[in-house]
């Protein structure tokens, strides 16, 4: 099944909620007239009321509500829709005043007390009327129920007639709703579609595309920075793994050219036996040259592995930095170079991963440190962890190759010779190991000045 495009649906939405919004407000406004149409006779019979009132008491008897009654004809007159009828409290023959068109009695009693009450029902046209109630008394005293009635009949009509204007204007409504949330949706997502179209452009070739960040909903900037910053990962992943395959052929290449070229050489004429034997020592060096690069890729490949869990166990820096230091003693008295090792510390990690690390910078201090200099390796805590570094005399290394010191097979210069030395990823395993250790590879260092690699521990 198709999915539903995103505009269509936000749209329906839109004319769904407008759509039940303005029939809420339509009810609530055939609600609110209702009301105020019923309290404006309610008001208006109270108004009357109190002139009868007066008129009764001031100027009526009993024997005057036939011949006298002209107060309470100018009470109604000019109201075609009043009428009042006033009956002795204690009769019981017809009322003794009925002014009005309406002369229908209500089919059932209408309650009359001294306050003043009202009452609504239905005549026999369907009429409906509002009946204000109350005993009132004569100027001689004589207590008198007073019912004043108004038809209410032209308050329905204008209620009837504003229900169905507004019945009708409710399609248009609806429509203009409809036009202006589609418009609305439209122009809202038109960020969306443009990164659709630079999204349909970006490929493994082409990653230099970025979505515009400018004139965009706090919401969509921060999503196209977001993508922003994850195709600018991409490009520079892309663009390291191709560097990585251009220095990775180069390293396979320069062993197998030297193993090819002498074999050939070697095969080209009879040799006598040293020959062939001073050969095959070269291609095992050749060899082995060719298995540490594949080892140690095949170590990276492992430990970068986001998958990759190794077990952190305690283990005891100091304790690792002196078996270190002893495989290495050796080829450090040969340069006449003295191990100096300081501090203790425990940290959490893979012993093993650990010595490889220490071992790694290690050769290289002792490779490129200075010929009766030492190297000094210690141990002493950071404000958020445990910090092992190696510091060693020499040349240096200049500011422009620090940040790609840990890049696999980086060279220094424009020589073949490498920062690291061996196979061009000492560093890079150094740096993979101490991420998964959570921690990271610092390095310090001046052209004439000592160098310092740091391992960095977290707590």
């Amino acid at each position: 099944m198709k999915p539903a495009r995103l505009s269509l649906r936000l749209g329906l939405s839109v004319i769904l909620m407008g759509a039940a919004l303005v029939l809420l407000l339509a009810a609530l406004a055939v609600f609110a007239l209702d009301r105020e149409l019923d309290q404006r006779a309610r008001e208006h019979l109270q108004r009357k009321m109190d002139q009868i009132e007066h008129s009764l008491n001031v100027d009526l008897k009993v024997s005057d509500l036939g011949a006298r009654a002209h107060p309470l004809l100018d009470v109604v007159m000019g109201h075609d829709n009043l009428s009042l009828s006033v009956v002795e409290h204690s009769a019981r023959h017809p009322a003794r005043l009925s002014l009005g068109p309406l002369l229908e009695a209500p089919s059932e009693p209408i309650p009359v007390g001294p306050r003043l009450g009202f009452s609504e029902w239905v005549d026999s046209d369907k009429k409906q009327l509002l009946t204000a109630s109350r005993t009132m008394r004569l100027q001689d005293g004589t207590a008198v129920q007073v019912l004043l009635t108004v038809n209410r009949s032209e308050d329905l009509d204008l209620l009837h007639a504003y229900l169905r204007s507004t019945l009708l204007a409710l399609p248009l409504l609806l429509v203009l709703i409809g036009v202006c949330a589609w418009r609305l949706v439209q122009g809202g997502l038109a960020p969306l579609r443009r990164f659709r179209r630079i999204a349909e452009q970006v490929s493994a070739q082409e990653l230099n595309h970025r979505l515009p960040e400018d004139g965009l909903p706090l919401e969509l900037h921060t999503l196209a920075q977001s993508i922003n910053v994850m195709l600018d990962r991409l490009e520079n992943g892309v663009g390291q793994l191709a560097q990585f395959s251009d220095d990775l052929a180069h390293e396979l290449r320069t062993p197998i050219s030297n193993l090819m070229g002498k074999a050939q050489v070697t095969l080209s004429r009879e040799r006598p036996p040293q020959d062939y034997k001073l050969a095959l020592e070269d291609s095992i060096e050749e060899l082995t040259r060719l298995t540490r690069i594949i080892t140690d890729m095949l170590f990276l490949a492992q430990v970068e592995q986001p998958s990759t869990k190794v077990p952190l166990n305690p283990v005891a820096l100091g304790e690792e930095v002196r078996r270190v230091v002893e495989l290495f003693e050796l080829s450090a008295e040969s340069k006449g170079i003295e191990l100096k090792v300081r501090g203790w510390g425990t940290v959490r990690g893979d012993r093993l991963m650990i010595q490889r690390a220490l071992s790694n910078l290690l050769s290289n201090a002792i490779r490129h440190g200075a010929e009766g200099q030492a190297v000094r390796i210690g141990i002493e805590p950071q404000e958020a962890g445990l910090s092992c570094w190696v510091e060693n005399e020499g040349p240096g290394i200049a500011a422009e190759h620090v940040p790609h010191l840990f890049e696999r097979f980086y060279r220094a210069g424009c020589g073949r010779s490498r920062l690291d030395g061996g196979t061009g990823l000492g560093l890079a395993i150094v740096r993979s190991i101490m991420q998964v250790h959570g921690g990271r590879v610092e390095v310090a260092s001046a052209v004439d000045g000592p160098t310092r690699f740091s391992l960095v521990f977290p707590d």
